[in-house]
């Protein structure tokens, strides 16, 4: 039997669209995508040439109104994804949404309230990559009490800056198209909360040390609004402690990780694409590679799962809507407390 027809419209062609998405979209049978819309006409029709959609629209809501499209791929930066998420909505489109899910919550939270509106359509958040390969193996291993009673973790984010002094300005440290969002804090938070649950508040403090950049529309220098340093300083509902140490004043292409100790132990996990996992036990206990077992080793299926959803074959897990809402609320606690000079926050529940 053939596989029922879904046909996408894409909304902004950025690099994970290009690399990720619209490939593998288009490796599933019965799967045609037909429309896209970018920044500008002419790299529309560059993504239409390469991967030989039929139709270039001048202007996102074009995609959106058309009657031939039935599900919407929104691959753009964060300030037009509520926007474009209710809009398909509203026209009772499906919606995969990349990562960042808003500008801030109260635009995550709009995004959700209209999906409960219209419970016929799927709604996805593309999701947290960097630990999908390790969450079912660490969570067994948490529950089984491998390091026993967890009682504190530390991240450390270190990346090269994203914008130099006198560059163009980046996006992701471009307020305009950023909003609240600060480097990968919400992509870290989102795998916390697959192992901890919620965090109960949250002390934190900012710079903008690299401060000066020229605005990609003016061709002007302007203020840089966004961090490139970040401490937060958190306590989980379950009573974990926690702290986050995010910078970018690398010189390596990526140092990132995690610890996590419990009264027997601690586990090492290198925060990047299929990064290992190690493990520590007892007083001075050697740190070794945890192998994960290839029946539980998750993996990227992100628009697999859109589609299987879409036909009714399964659930959306990686990310629901409610789950981009809890990093976007965390993201604003974080933004409260270091524009309050560090003052605590509580994160009230739901």
């Amino acid at each position: 039997m053939a596989a029922e027809i879904i046909r996408i419209g894409i909304i902004g062609a950025g690099a994970n669209t290009r690399e990720m998405h619209i490939p593998r979209l288009q490796a599933i049978e019965g799967v045609q995508i037909i429309e896209v819309a970018n920044r500008t006409t002419t790299s529309a029709q560059k993504v239409a040439d390469e991967f030989k959609i039929p139709t270039v629209r001048n202007h996102w809501k074009e995609v959106v109104e058309s009657k031939d499209v039935d599900a919407i791929v929104i691959g753009t930066w964060p300030y037009l994804h509520c926007e474009a998420t209710c809009a398909a909505l509203q026209t009772n489109k499906h919606v995969l949404c990349e990562a960042r899910m808003a500008m801030d919550e109260v635009e995550a939270r709009t995004m959700l309230q209209t999906s409960y509106k219209h419970p016929e359509c799927v709604v996805q958040i593309v999701p947290s990559p960097f630990t999908l390969h390790v969450d079912p193996t660490l969570l067994n291993m948490l529950d089984s009490g491998e390091i026993g009673a967890p009682r504190f973790f530390r991240f450390e984010y270190q990346a090269p800056p994203s914008v130099q002094p006198g560059e163009t300005l980046h996006w992701r440290r471009n307020k305009k198209y950023s909003g609240s969002n600060i480097m990968t804090l919400g992509i870290i938070y989102e795998s916390l909360l697959r192992w901890f649950g919620s965090a109960e508040w949250v002390d934190a403090h900012a710079e903008v040390i690299n401060n000066r950049a020229v605005d990609p529309e003016t061709n002007q220098e302007i203020e840089v609004e966004v961090p490139d340093y970040l401490s937060v300083q958190m306590k989980m509902t379950n009573g974990i402690l926690g702290s986050l140490l995010l910078h970018e004043f690398s010189t390596r292409p990526t140092s990132s990780s995690i610890k996590i100790y419990g009264d027997k132990g601690f586990f090492h996990l290198d925060f990047e694409m299929n990064g290992k996992l190690y493990l520590s036990t007892g007083q001075g206990g050697e740190l070794n590679e945890v192998q994960i077992p290839p029946e539980q080793a998750g993996k990227w299926r992100v628009e697999e799962e859109f589609i299987n959803t879409i036909r009714g074959l399964e659930d959306i897990e990686y990310t629901t809507f409610t789950t981009g809402v809890e990093y976007m609320k965390f993201t604003q606690a974080v933004n409260e407390s270091f524009n309050g000079d560090g003052e605590r926050i509580s994160i009230p529940p739901g």
